[in-house]
């Protein structure tokens, strides 16, 4: 039920809808592998998306997986993300760096998300307990969340995606999914 969960928190607000498989080529080959991880964006054929027990086994985790299979990359590795935060990278943990990494990204006309569901928390694979993200100009700020996506996620996945404006609106907050009317397709 957890994966259908965060399939479910993507494609309430999103036109992105996840059937199961019949005999398409192309398809999510959802897995308890070692870890939580995807591909970024479609690789084609059985594409591997891992959601390790028990781990990985809450919805908010799943969004993100299913996220990056979507093809977005983490908050923090926004092209202009060094405009709202600091990484640290002394305090990365070896092996961990590449989840830091900078891309040139299309940031959709989207503002920078410190809730997103893709976003790292400030600790988030620190090797010695110390900050691994620091947001600006305020650092105390809350940053990243696994309750389910932002306003903003399902934003940018409707921008990528083309779904109509008029698929979701949500309220601002927590995160957590709040929609107000979602209309049928």
């Amino acid at each position: 039920m957890t994966i259908e969960t965060g399939m479910q928190d993507i494609s309430t607000g999103t036109c992105v809808k996840f059937v199961p498989r019949s005999h398409e080529a192309n398809y999510l080959d959802i897995q308890p592998k070692l870890g939580c991880w995807s591909y970024l964006g479609v690789v084609g054929g059985a594409q591997p998306l891992s959601l390790q027990t028990p781990g990985c086994m809450w919805a908010g985790v799943a969004s993100h997986e299913l996220m990056h299979a979507l093809g977005f990359v983490h908050e923090q590795s926004r092209s202009d993300r060094d405009r709202y935060v600091t990484i640290i990278w002394d305090n990365i943990l070896q092996g961990q760096i590449h989840n830091f990494k900078k891309y040139e990204t299309n940031n959709l006309n989207t503002v920078y998300d410190y809730n997103s569901i893709m976003h790292y928390g400030r600790y988030a694979f620190s090797e010695d307990g110390d900050p691994t993200i620091i947001p600006k100009p305020d650092p105390f700020i809350p940053i990243g969340q696994r309750d389910g996506p932002s306003p903003t996620d399902i934003q940018k996945i409707n921008a990528l995606y083309n779904c109509s404006k008029n698929v979701a609106r949500y309220k601002s907050g927590s995160g957590k999914r709040r929609p107000w009317r979602f209309p049928r397709f």
